[in-house]
């Protein structure tokens, strides 16, 4: 379990370093400004192919640090992402703004994704996906105060 919660934490956090590292460079928007018929975007611009493949490479990249292999790696980082995708997907959808907070959407489809699609491959068991969620969740509501405090978040949260 341990192994698969350090990749979501490099997944996650590849995005947000990229962003403070690059600011607008190379930061085309997944969704290419797409507009659905509700008037929202379908994802909006934080989320960026930049983003999503930094978090790849980072997940492919440090598996192998963690014992994984490199294919797993990608595999748990497209997953988070996903997760990410999609909170950020029904977030637009219930007409909320870019980066507004929602508890349990904003961490819960990031841990979950990844949890559920490597359960068999890494032999986790129920009880463990339902740690990782729990303690990924713990540590993105601890932590955002802090990297917001050291300019690495736009928003606390």
């Amino acid at each position: 379990m341990w192994p698969l919660f350090l990749l979501i934490i490099a997944a996650n956090g590849t995005p947000v370093l990229l962003q403070t590292l690059l600011g607008g460079r190379w930061s085309t928007p997944v969704d290419l400004g797409l507009r659905l018929r509700d008037g929202h975007r379908l994802l909006g611009d934080a989320k960026t192919w930049r983003g999503l493949a930094g978090a790849i490479a980072a997940g492919t990249l440090l598996a192998p640090l963690l014992g994984l292999s490199p294919m797993l790696g990608a595999a748990a980082a497209a997953l988070a992402m996903a997760g990410d995708l999609l909170a950020s997907f029904v977030k637009r959808r219930l007409g909320r703004t870019r980066s507004s907070r929602a508890l349990l959407l904003d961490t819960v489809p990031e841990s979950l994704f990844p949890g559920l699609g490597l359960m068999l491959p890494l032999q986790l068991t129920a009880l463990e996906v339902l740690v990782l969620v729990i303690l990924f969740t713990l540590l993105d509501n601890l932590a955002s105060p802090v990297l917001y405090r050291l300019r690495l978040r736009r928003r606390p949260w």
